[in-house]
C-alpha cells in the first residue's frame, strides 16, 4: 500500500510540472472573438485609411502629394475592405499558419504589428481622435 501511495503521489507531481509548461501557449491573445473584432473593425472603418494616408504623406512629402496619399488610401482602405470580408467569414477557423493571427504582413524587428507607411497594415484600422491608451493601437504623434 505504501509502495502504491508512492508511485500515485509521484506520477501526481510528475504531471503538475508538465501542466505548468503550457499554461499560456504563444498565440493565446489571438482568439476568433479577437479576428471576428478585427474583421468587423476593417469593414466599418477601413475607409479611415484615406484621411490617415493623406495625413501621413503631407508630413512625408509635403502638400504637393495629395493625390499620392488619396491613391494609397483607397488601395489601403480596400485592402483592408477585402481582409475584413475574409476573416467575417473564416473568423472560427484558425487560418493564417493555423492560428488567429491576422494575415497581413509583419513589420519590426520583434514581428510586433506596426504600421509601415509604405506598404504594411496594421492589425487595426486607424484611430482618429483622442489616443485610447490601448497597446494595439498605432502611436500618435502630438
Amino acid at each position: 500500500m505504501k509502495k502504491l501511495f508512492v508511485i500515485a503521489s509521484t506520477i501526481a507531481a510528475l504531471s503538475s510540472i508538465v501542466v505548468a509548461d503550457i499554461q499560456a501557449p504563444p498565440g493565446s491573445t489571438y482568439t476568433s472573438a479577437r479576428k471576428l473584432g478585427r474583421a468587423i473593425d476593417n469593414i466599418l472603418y477601413g475607409f479611415l485609411e484615406i484621411p490617415e494616408q493623406l495625413v501621413r504623406k503631407n508630413e512625408q512629402y509635403g502638400a504637393s502629394s495629395v493625390w499620392y496619399g488619396a491613391a494609397d488610401g483607397t488601395s489601403r482602405a480596400l485592402r483592408r475592405l477585402g481582409y475584413g470580408f475574409y476573416e467575417l467569414f473564416t473568423f472560427n477557423c484558425p487560418t493564417y499558419r493555423g492560428t488567429f493571427k491576422p494575415p497581413y504582413e509583419r513589420c519590426g524587428e520583434d514581428n510586433r504589428i506596426e504600421m509601415n507607411v509604405h506598404d504594411g497594415l496594421s492589425e487595426f484600422p486607424p484611430e482618429l481622435g483622442a489616443d485610447g491608451g490601448w497597446d494595439h493601437t498605432r502611436s500618435q504623434k502630438f
